[in-house]
């Protein structure tokens, strides 16, 4: 095929950190509280800020908390499950890298002998009939490495006497959360608003406040993941003191993201962005002789990590180097033409590629990209 004439505006379709929003500039920055004490009245005011508007952009209930945590969506969920579990027996679903992250920590850290594992390998979700909610629910809700993603909230018992501990990091603001249905939900700033990495953010219900305030976990919580003083919630976390020090340049990132997406009309329009970029890829891959959604079932195909793969009888003809030298050659070729960068597969899915499809993409940029990766393959295809 010849060479696409058209390339993308924004070529970083990675996932994570993801693109910045639409018309980023440094000087977005520029009233960033540098130099100052994130302990001062203005340093506070501005991190209490960030969670009054992602309460209000999200739909989270008042009665729900919130708090800004170090280590991105990975040390907001670490911290939650240290701080909350041992109580009961849990069920852990794992349906590629990062919920099998959470089950190695439960039962290598954590050693919580009664945890049952519910998984299924790449492209497919376990089944969701079998998970008992009188017992803690792990889970992810879009896998980021498979693009795998629980359809809707409809699998999760309302009359739950366990907790559903649930890291939302590539669904929030592309998913309308069923936030009754959740106790605790993570994510970080560097997904689907584009900011910038380091700090992470946590949900709890009011159930979860009450089970940190009656459960004593039988191992000690590191201090960085501490959410309890003397047995009782610390307050001031959940209004913007946080644990340690936050970088104050990406907190003034994280506010001007959230103004944006407030700005080209909340939630909805996040979420009808999102949905765009997908569809571009869905009608592109129902008419591509090469490529398939790694995700088998429509229902359960995430819009934001949009994870493609070869189709057969090419791709089975290759042993599993051979296909990772294709992929490295395929996304070698769009980085060098400045067409896409950071788009192969995450490094423990199976090789293939990974287009990032949230709300800070625009589908003019898809739709760009979609012929040069027609063009790659025949280029990289053309060379074996």
């Amino acid at each position: 095929m010849p060479r696409p004439s058209i390339r993308p505006t924004n070529a970083h379709f990675s996932s994570g950190p993801c693109a910045k929003r639409p018309g980023w500039r440094p000087a977005v920055l520029s009233d960033a509280l540098t130099g100052r004490s994130h302990r001062s009245k203005d340093g506070r005011a501005r991190l209490a800020e960030i969670i009054d508007r992602s309460r209000a952009l999200l739909g989270i209930p008042d009665d729900w908390r919130i708090a800004i945590l170090p280590a991105s969506d990975t040390g907001a969920f670490e911290a939650a499950l240290w701080s909350l579990l041992g109580e009961r027996g849990i069920d852990a679903l794992a349906w590629e890298n990062f919920g099998h992250t959470w089950v190695d920590d439960l039962n290598r850290h954590l050693r919580i002998a009664d945890t049952r594992v519910l998984d299924a390998p790449y492209g497919r979700l376990p089944d969701l009939t079998q998970v008992d909610f009188a017992r803690d629910v792990i889970f992810t809700w879009t896998g980021t490495a498979s693009g795998v993603s629980v359809p809707d909230g409809g699998w999760i018992a309302d009359d739950r006497t366990g907790l559903t501990l649930c890291d939302a990091t590539s669904a929030v603001f592309a998913v309308d959360l069923p936030w009754r249905k959740l106790d605790v939900v993570t994510w970080s700033w560097q997904k689907v608003l584009g900011g910038e990495a380091g700090h992470g953010m946590l949900v709890l219900s009011p159930r979860a406040v009450e089970r940190l305030e009656r459960h004593t976990p039988p191992w000690p919580v590191p201090k960085i993941f501490r959410l309890t003083e003397n047995g009782r919630i610390n307050d001031a976390l959940f209004r913007g003191e946080t644990i340690n020090t936050p970088s104050m340049l990406a907190v003034e990132d994280q506010r001007d993201a959230l103004i944006w997406a407030e700005g080209i009309g909340g939630l909805p329009a996040l979420i009808a962005r999102s949905q765009a970029n997908f569809h571009a890829v869905e009608r592109w891959v129902e008419h591509s002789e090469w490529a398939r959604f790694l995700a088998e079932v429509p229902a359960t195909r995430s819009t934001t990590a949009l994870c493609l793969a070869v189709k057969a009888p090419f791709w089975d003809n290759l042993d599993d180097t051979a296909r990772q030298m294709f992929i490295a050659g395929l996304t070698g070729l769009l980085a060098d033409e400045s067409v896409a960068f950071d788009i192969s597969a995450y490094r423990a899915a199976p090789p293939g590629l990974r287009i990032w499809g949230g709300a800070t993409v625009e589908t003019a940029d898809i739709d760009a990209l979609l012929p040069w990766l027609d063009w790659a393959f025949q280029q990289i295809e053309g060379r074996r």
